[in-house]
């Protein structure tokens, strides 16, 4: 059985102190966010999802899909939810030189802001796998908010029932929580399930749904 860190811990978390974790639990809020996008049919399907419970999303895009499908994008902004950036092709902190990667955020960065009405002041950015070294973070501070998460899904995964990454999704969801999933086609299956029912679960419990 595969080992499914749906909430990293502490020790782990102090390693990147400059990194968003989780926002403040004064009352009862899910930051959800969805990770890959945009893509045909799954970013769609959040949407409609989303807009059933009026809930807002923040949406950590590729740059390469912001170039293939900025209609899809359009329609998260009009949607009134937030774009982010998941650098240009998606690739590790751990693999690629300190320039390459930051390049790999300037080329997405770039996307995005042909999209934005206006540049943001302090753009969002989410690492791909959340791989990510200190000295990068560093880096990234001066330009960005570097996103990771209190609760992983793992939506992602093929061999996790559908059933079971609903029941671990609302297990390890708390006020506060910043959550990820994906809108992607490796996702669907998982997300098509998961989604629809982990919103009725918390709205049925009072908490709202906000962009970061």
């Amino acid at each position: 059985m595969p080992v499914r860190l749906y909430r990293l811990p502490s020790a782990a978390r102090r390693l990147l102190p400059d990194c968003l974790w989780r926002l403040p639990a004064t009352d009862n809020t899910l930051y959800l966010t969805f990770d890959d996008g945009p893509i045909p049919g799954e970013t769609p399907f959040v949407l409609e999802q989303l807009a059933r419970f009026d809930a807002k999303g923040t949406f950590f895009c590729v740059g390469d899909n912001l170039a293939r499908h900025p209609d899809i994008a359009r329609q998260v902004l009009a949607a009134g939810h937030r774009l982010a950036n998941h650098t240009q092709h998606h690739v590790s902190g751990w693999a690629v030189s300190r320039p390459e990667y930051l390049a790999e955020v300037v080329r997405c960065q770039q996307e995005l802001d042909a999209l934005l009405p206006a540049p943001e002041a302090r753009p969002l950015m989410r690492p791909p796998y959340g791989r990510i070294t200190p000295p990068l973070a560093q880096d990234l501070r001066a330009t960005h908010q570097v996103v990771m998460w209190d609760l992983l899904t793992c939506d992602y995964d093929a061999t996790l029932n559908p059933e079971k990454c609903l029941r671990n999704a609302i297990r390890y969801s708390r006020p506060g929580s910043i959550v990820v999933f994906h809108d992607s086609v490796k996702a669907s299956r998982n997300l098509r399930y998961v989604l629809p029912r982990y919103l009725e679960h918390f709205a049925g419990q009072g908490y709202r749904f906000a962009a970061l």
